[in-house]
């Protein structure tokens, strides 16, 4: 592996960063020299992050509501879901659509966790890397007006069900630490929380 440690381009940087975290924790813990090559270079540290862990060997219990395929046609319930899940203006509906022609959504699904009253109220989209392998929810989101009720657990669990589907070892998520509702849902899921990790910024 060859690494680089001059200053990134801007492209690309959240999805390079978004890896680093899941590597940092597998391949590069804290104290391994990485970490102090990246400080003599002026890279930084930036907020804590929180690795969470569960293990597939078992069969996952059911989510207690329903879940649904998310295709084409509900590409602009996810966009929705997502925007009120992180008070944000994006995605569109054109973001299913591009993160489902992506060269890694050939094993990948996204799902939904639907109300009584048919509303998609919970999404969630999964990565696997194959039999055997790790696999990741990201991103899950619960819109606004269905949290407290269960549906951000449901959908991890039905992502972790489908991952075990494919064959993967294990599931994994690592989210903001600030982020405590999304530690608490992820741990009532059955998920394991691990040491903290960092985003590495260029200060220098």
């Amino acid at each position: 592996m060859t690494i680089s440690l001059g200053t990134p381009a801007v492209g690309g940087v959240r999805e390079a960063m978004a890896v680093l975290r899941e590597w940092q924790y597998d391949e590069a813990p804290p104290g391994l020299l990485l970490h102090d090559l990246l400080s003599e270079e002026g890279w930084g540290v930036d907020e804590p992050w929180t690795p969470l862990f569960r293990d597939l060997t078992e069969p996952v219990e059911g989510p207690g509501v329903r879940i649904r395929s998310i295709g084409p046609e509900q590409a602009q319930d996810f966009a929705d879901v997502l925007r009120s899940a992180f008070n944000t203006s994006r995605p569109t509906h054109e973001y299913w659509r591009a993160m489902s022609a992506g060269p890694f959504y050939a094993d990948a699904r996204c799902l939904g966790a639907y109300d009584d009253q048919g509303r998609v109220a919970a999404v969630v989209t999964v990565w696997s890397a194959g039999p055997g392998k790790p696999g990741l929810v990201e991103p899950m989101g619960v819109h606004v007006d269905h949290r407290g009720r269960g549906y951000g657990r449901a959908i991890t669990l039905a992502g972790a069900a489908a991952l075990r589907e494919t064959g993967s070892s294990s599931v994994r998520v690592c989210t903001p630490s600030s982020n405590i509702g999304g530690v608490a849902t992820y741990r009532a899921a059955g998920f394991e929380v691990l040491p903290e990790v960092r985003d590495r910024v260029r200060t220098a």
